[in-house]
């Protein structure tokens, strides 16, 4: 069986994209599982064990590119897949499916999908009401049910690579870093305040903990706001690693506290422990699948929303979520999560080889 996934172009969802991958291989012993994705999700995909080869599709959100797309459905032709799975809710998405002459096509109805689509699906959202059901349930035939429990996400780190990825940016391996995931590409009303980062970096940089800002370019302003409001008590390294860096990080965490963001999956997948902070959106949705994860929320009568700025303008839902109560639940998480020795395993690895 040759299966071919089109990803989700979110990093977080391309994250709760796995159950479904490992449903698929547990449906078809044997299976080869091809996904292809916008480029910024290869680095994600390539550490899925079930994936045997992730590609870049090349389209920005929002393009057609329809020449492009068919040039590209007739080099995945000679693969001959035997499905496609569409995740993502767009006609353009599932061209390159119906190009390559695939010929069983799967996806949720929508925007004239019919047109390509000919195992279409019809989304009940109350019975799957997490993103990672709806995907998986793409997996299995219409009117079955998935299982009780979906298999958890799981992407690897090799510990070679994040000492490397340390030395790079400087950092120390000892394994008792905290890292903060501030931002949040969706919008602003998913983003725990920059001051209250910044005073919770000063209090854990007094305890004796170093502060890792991790984040994307796009985070880079909110990163020096952090780091100008907490002098001395972090390391901004928001916009300076590729996705790949930025994932051996979270793996050499001892503890992350983070928003509703594409990296809170991450770190998720890793089993990292993790705080995930949550306001305008809600774990019900989008929960961060790890056994290692606590949530943080107010449940405010307004929230969720699903906004990206507050339509209220207050945005109580995470200007309630003070600091102190952060604090006190990152000491109890630090008390449970014992020193990461990722980076630790890469040294003993690189002193054995050398010898």
């Amino acid at each position: 069986m040759k299966i071919l996934v089109v990803a989700p172009s979110w990093i977080g969802d391309t994250v709760l994209a796995q159950p479904l991958f490992r449903l698929l291989h547990q449906r078809y012993p044997g299976l080869e599982l091809d996904v292809i994705g916008p480029p910024w999700t290869v680095p994600l995909l390539r550490r899925m064990a079930e994936i045997r080869r992730a590609t870049a599709h090349g389209f920005a959100h929002g393009e057609l590119k329809l020449i492009d797309r068919f040039r590209l459905g007739r080099e995945l032709a000679s693969e001959r897949y035997d499905q496609a799975i569409v995740l993502p809710n767009t006609l353009k998405s599932a061209l390159v499916t119906l190009f390559g002459g695939i010929p069983r096509r799967t996806g949720y109805r929508g925007e004239s999908r019919w047109l390509v689509l000919n195992d279409m699906r019809h989304l009940d959202e109350h019975a799957l009401p997490q993103i990672a059901q709806r995907y998986a349930a793409l997996g299995i035939e219409p009117g079955a049910s998935l299982p009780p429990e979906l298999p958890l996400p799981h992407i690897t780190a090799d510990p070679m690579a994040v000492r490397s990825s340390l030395a790079r940016l400087g950092l120390s391996a000892a394994g008792d870093a905290v890292a903060f995931c501030p931002g949040a590409e969706y919008g602003p009303a998913k983003r725990w305040p920059a001051p209250y980062f910044a005073e919770l970096a000063r209090k854990l940089s007094a305890e004796g903990h170093p502060v890792w800002l991790i984040g994307s370019s796009n985070d880079a302003a909110v990163g020096e706001e952090i780091e100008r409001l907490a002098p001395g008590a972090t390391v901004n390294l928001c916009g300076r690693t590729a996705l790949d860096e930025a994932i051996d990080l979270l793996a050499a965490a001892r503890l992350v506290v983070t928003n509703d963001t594409g990296l809170m999956h991450i770190a998720a997948a890793l089993g990292t422990p993790l705080l995930a902070l949550y306001g305008s959106s809600t774990p019900t949705f989008t929960p961060p699948m790890s056994e290692a994860a606590t949530i943080l929320k107010l449940d405010m009568p307004c929230s969720p929303c699903f906004e990206r700025t507050c339509p209220l303008g207050h945005f109580d839902c995470m200007n309630r979520l003070k600091p102190a109560t952060v604090h006190e639940r990152v000491l109890e998480a630090l008390a449970a999560a014992p020193a990461n020795t990722v980076a630790a395993a890469g040294a003993g690895s690189a002193a054995h080889a050398g010898q």
